[in-house]
């Protein structure tokens, strides 16, 4: 019988950059579309791992806002994709009472994506083994933005007081405001880089970089990730006494 692993202080909360579908697919002389394919296989076998261990909130960068400026072709191949995702995981989500939410301005998807993705979240919206959020057309200056300007004109029109601005206040303006911010940040494919992703919400997240590219990224990669994480001592700008 095969030992269930256990971690005494898992994330609550992981955000994954996933990078490397394209490299992957490259690599093998796959069209770029069969990477992110084999990314999506990734996603899921991460998902029910997550919850495996402990983990309540998954934040997955999908599709940044910098994303639309690749080729058509791909672009509208990764629409379709992102469909073909939703409707297949719908039953997994629904069997291991997992929630799908979203974050991003998703009024620049297809009216398809769009429309099976609000169909997804609003079916999976009461479940609570785990939170999995997919970062779509998102961009965390674009968040940032867009949050000062609704929280200036809340103050203008006297909803709020300026007087009570602070950072909680500031955070429920975000996309992420129903989320703790992430304990742990992983980015895939051997780049270290942030590239625009919850700017604001990882001020004191733990990073985390690997070489190996997403496709590849399974529950061995994940658990040499969090075996990392219970490394760490997150002092919070504290000293650790």
């Amino acid at each position: 019988m095969v030992k269930k692993l256990n971690f005494k202080n898992p994330p609550n909360h992981l955000a994954i950059i996933m990078d490397g579908n394209g490299r992957w697919a490259e690599k093998r002389n796959l069209d770029r579309i069969e990477g992110h394919i084999e990314g999506i296989r990734s996603l899921r076998t991460v998902t029910a791992a997550a919850i495996e261990y402990g983990i309540k909130y998954l934040t997955v960068y999908a599709f940044s806002s910098e994303n639309w400026q690749r080729p058509k072709a791909e672009v509208a191949s990764l629409m379709r994709l992102l469909e073909e995702y939703l409707n297949l995981e719908l039953p997994f989500l629904i069997k291991n009472k997992i929630r799908l939410n979203f974050m991003g301005n998703i009024e620049k998807l297809s009216k398809n994506s769009k429309k099976t993705l609000l169909n997804v979240t609003g079916r999976t919206k009461k479940f609570g083994s785990l939170c999995l959020t997919l970062a779509l057309s998102y961009g965390s200056r674009e968040e940032i933005l867009t949050a000062a300007l609704r929280m200036a004109k809340d103050v203008k029109n006297n909803k709020i007081n300026i007087k009570d601005a602070d950072e909680n206040l500031f955070s429920s303006y975000l996309y992420s405001k129903d989320m703790p911010d992430p304990d742990f940040l992983i980015r895939t494919s051997g780049e270290r880089r942030i590239s625009n992703f919850m700017l604001y919400q990882i001020a004191y997240s733990e990073i985390y970089f690997t070489k190996t590219l997403w496709p590849d990224f399974g529950k061995k990669e994940l658990i040499r990730a969090l075996r990392d994480y219970e490394k760490r001592v997150r002092r919070f700008g504290k000293t650790q006494d």
